[in-house]
């Protein structure tokens, strides 16, 4: 592998194994990393993949090279590293993980004191530089190599999640939670543990329960319509209230309502906007601009602040500090909480739903049926084309002359009275991503969307 590394992207590091990504390149990130920031104490932690393993482990030699101390935590989520990080108050963290890409990819998440976010615009590029100059390999070893030490912050965490929900309210539930691969498995059982010892009366059917490396239960991403059938079927199986299903390193986690309907993320983000802003009026509130009218709606009918940042976990993070919001969501089922460092969670948002179920006595179907008919959307359409600029720019030329509103936040948000559509460039992806919604008129929403595909993949 060259100088040049190619796994740094816009909000983390990812890549192909061996092409992009091996043990030599996390250890030049570990070094480059510690002596960028200047840290003195990192936190680290590694999904279920085969290889996340090794490359924590090159990492940490990386960082210890530097003479920065090293805490392992395990097999872990991102959103621990993120727990930990603040809980142990130390000076960043790291999560070795590609979330829900293919097998043959891994990658890290960094942050840094208080669990802030490091990407393209926040120090991740001076860590590239500083991870491809090495300037290490002409220098004498550091005379103190910092420290190797396990600990497991889990009880701690679960802890930290239970105070989300007050455990009175929940009256009995059957749930499904499917782990995807497994990395997930280790929290829905220590929450399992404490449920039994608070008698919360929670009872779980648990799919795809243990960590396997292999993924035989496909890529670990529920956004794929291929990979829902395991968690709607065990909800008609076993006649559960809520289905949930988690991502690769479960920083997202996508519901199922009692009928096995999944529920596309951006009506959760109003049900959880509606849920805190009757426990604190007049908070600011954060989203993405791809589908808004619901969540804008929803928070202002709430008294609430509704604030529209660019699309990213880094983005979202960044404003909800400035903005000090007490909750932020994206439609792609993240969901960003004031109370756990302004970070996203896979934990706290199905905590939150499960107690609303309870509370309201209504299942999830009827709590997000009158938002689906009044704001229909199209769902997240993924193009892959030859020239992502030169097609959304023929878009916007065909539609710009009678658009009510154009939005440049993030691509083209292109509004009418009755319907609207969010173009945009994926930060991940080799790909350009379509959002359409309408004012309670799904045939309009379909035809539009038609049209819009026709002319994008000219």
């Amino acid at each position: 592998m060259g100088n040049k590394l190619t796994c740094f992207k816009a909000y983390d590091i990812r890549g192909e194994l061996d092409v992009e990504l091996d043990n030599g390149v996390a250890y030049r990130v570990g070094r480059a990393f510690a002596r960028t920031l200047g840290l003195k104490s990192v936190v680290v932690g590694g999904d279920a993949r085969a290889t996340s393993a090794d490359l924590k482990m090159a990492l940490a030699e990386g960082l210890q090279a530097e003479g920065c101390n090293v805490i392992d935590i395990g097999m872990v989520g991102t959103e621990e590293i993120y727990f930990a990080t603040s809980y142990l108050n130390v000076d960043g963290g790291v999560e070795v993980t590609a979330s829900h890409n293919p097998i043959n990819y891994n990658g890290m998440k960094l942050v840094r004191e208080q669990s802030k976010p490091v990407s393209g615009d926040t120090g991740l590029g001076d860590i590239q530089q500083m991870a491809e100059q090495q300037p290490w390999l002409t220098e004498a070893a550091k005379a103190e190599k910092g420290s190797y030490s396990k600990v497991s912050i889990l009880a701690a965490y679960v802890d930290h999640l239970l105070g989300y929900i007050n455990a009175e309210n929940i009256t009995p539930l059957k749930l499904v939670v499917n782990s995807g691969n497994g990395s997930a498995g280790h929290v829905i059982d220590a929450l399992e543990q404490q449920f039994k010892a608070l008698s919360i009366p929670v009872e779980f059917i648990k799919v795809h329960h243990q960590p396997d490396a292999a993924f035989p239960n496909g890529i670990p991403n529920p956004l794929l319509p291929e990979n829902r059938a395991d968690t709607r079927d065990a909800v008609i199986e076993h006649g559960a209230d809520m289905g949930i299903a988690w991502d690769g390193d479960f920083d997202r986690c996508f519901l199922f309502d009692e009928q096995g309907q999944f529920i596309e993320g951006y009506y959760i983000v109003g049900l959880l906007a509606d849920a805190f802003l009757k426990k604190q009026a007049g908070a600011k509130v954060i989203y993405d601009p791809r589908l808004t009218w619901n969540t804008q709606e929803i928070v202002e009918q709430a008294g609430g602040d509704a604030i529209m940042s660019k699309t990213g976990h880094a983005f979202i993070k960044e404003r909800m500090r400035k903005e000090d919001a007490i909750y932020g969501g994206e439609m792609s089922a993240h969901h960003y909480f004031r109370d756990f460092f302004y970070c996203d969670s896979g934990m706290i948002p199905w905590l939150l739903v499960a107690e609303l179920l309870c509370v309201r006595n209504k299942p999830l179907s009827s709590m997000v049926a009158e938002r689906i008919a009044k704001f229909p959307s199209s769902g997240e359409i993924n193009s892959k084309l030859a020239d992502p600029k030169a097609a959304i720019e023929r878009v916007l030329n065909a539609y710009k002359a009678d658009a009510k509103n154009i939005d440049m936040t993030d691509g083209i948000g292109v509004e009418f009275d009755d319907w609207r559509f969010n173009l945009r460039t994926s930060n991940t992806e080799p790909v350009v991503r379509l959002n359409v919604e309408s004012r309670a008129d799904v045939a309009l929403m379909q035809a539009r969307t038609d049209d819009l595909l026709k002319l994008l993949r000219l």
